[in-house]
C-alpha cells in the first residue's frame, strides 16, 4: 500500500492569506500546506480521504488518473468543498464515484451540493454513489477493508480510518479508550496537531505526542498543521524518534 499526503495544512492552508509570519514567509516546500487530505493506493485501487477546497489541484499535482472512492471524515468545508471536481473522473471512467460518509455527513453534502442530488440530471453534474459509514462497523471499499475510528472534534463526532496497519486521524482532540483499542498495532499512525498552544478542537503538538506514545506505532506522522506550529525544519528538531511532521507530497510505503 502506498500513502501520499495530498495536503497537510489546517482549514486556512499555509501560507495564510495576508500573513507575513516566519512560516507563511518561508521558502521551504515543506511549509507550503494545502488543506488536509491523503491518497491511498493499492495495486489496483485508488482511494482519497477527504476532498477539500484544494482537491482539483491536489489531483493534478499527484497526476491521479483514476479514483475509486472518497472517504469523508466529517462535513467541515475544508474537508468537503472540492467534491464537485470528481466529475472529471466520472467523465474519464464512465461510472459513478463511491462516496463513504456518516449519514449526518451525507445530509450535509446533499445540502451543500444540492444540484448533484436534485434528480434533474443536468449534464456534467458529478455522479456519486453514497454509502453509509456506521460506528463500530467495518466496511469494504473496492475490496479494501476499512475500520472506522470514532474521535471527537470538540463536540462533533469525526471518523478516523484504519486500513491494515495504517491509521489516519484528523480533526480530533479526544479519543476514547475503546477507539484507541482499534488503533493499537498500527505500524503507521497519522494524527493531527494544530499548534503548540491549547486549542478547543484539535490536539496540540504535546497532546499528539502523548497520544502517539500511548499507541506505540513504529512511525507517527503529524498532519493538519497550522502556521502557528512553527517551520517544518524547527519543529522536526524537537520531535522524538519515530515521530515526523508530514508535508505535502510525502509518500509512504506499507
Amino acid at each position: 500500500m502506498k500513502i501520499t499526503f495530498l495536503g497537510t495544512g489546517t482549514s486556512q492552508g499555509v501560507p495564510v492569506i495576508a500573513c507575513d509570519c516566519a512560516v507563511c514567509s518561508s521558502k521551504s516546500k515543506h511549509d507550503k500546506r494545502l488543506r488536509v487530505s491523503v491518497l491511498i493506493e493499492t495495486q489496483e485501487k485508488k482511494i482519497v480521504i477527504d476532498a477539500g477546497p484544494d482537491f482539483r489541484y491536489q489531483m493534478l499535482r499527484v497526476g491521479l488518473r483514476r479514483l475509486d472512492a472518497i472517504l469523508f471524515t466529517h462535513e467541515h468545508k475544508d474537508h468537503v468543498a472540492g467534491l464537485d471536481d470528481v466529475r472529471a473522473f466520472n467523465h474519464i471512467q464512465k461510472s459513478e464515484i463511491d462516496i463513504y460518509a456518516h449519514i449526518r455527513v451525507q445530509e450535509a453534502l446533499r445540502k451543500e451540493f444540492h444540484y448533484i442530488f436534485s434528480g434533474n440530471n443536468y449534464p456534467g453534474v458529478p455522479r456519486l454513489r453514497l454509502n453509509p459509514i456506521v460506528e463500530n462497523q467495518t466496511f469494504d471499499v473496492s475490496g479494501i477493508s476499512v475500520i472506522p475510528v470514532s474521535v471527537m472534534h470538540f463536540k462533533l463526532p469525526v471518523f478516523g480510518f484504519r486500513i491494515g496497519k495504517f491509521t489516519y486521524i484528523t480533526d480530533a482532540n479526544s479519543v476514547s479508550e475503546e477507539e484507541k483499542f482499534k488503533i493499537k498495532g498500527s505500524e503507521i499512525l497519522v494524527i493531527n496537531a494544530l499548534q503548540k498552544t491549547k486549542h478547543i478542537s484539535h490536539f496540540t503538538l504535546n497532546e499528539a505526542l502523548d497520544f502517539a506514545a500511548e499507541i506505540g506505532a513504529q512511525r507517527t506522522y503529524i498532519t493538519h498543521i497550522s502556521h502557528n506550529m512553527g517551520t517544518h525544519r524547527e519543529v522536526s528538531r524537537e520531535l522524538p524518534e519515530g515521530v515526523f511532521l508530514a508535508y505535502d507530497g510525502l509518500e509512504l510505503e506499507l
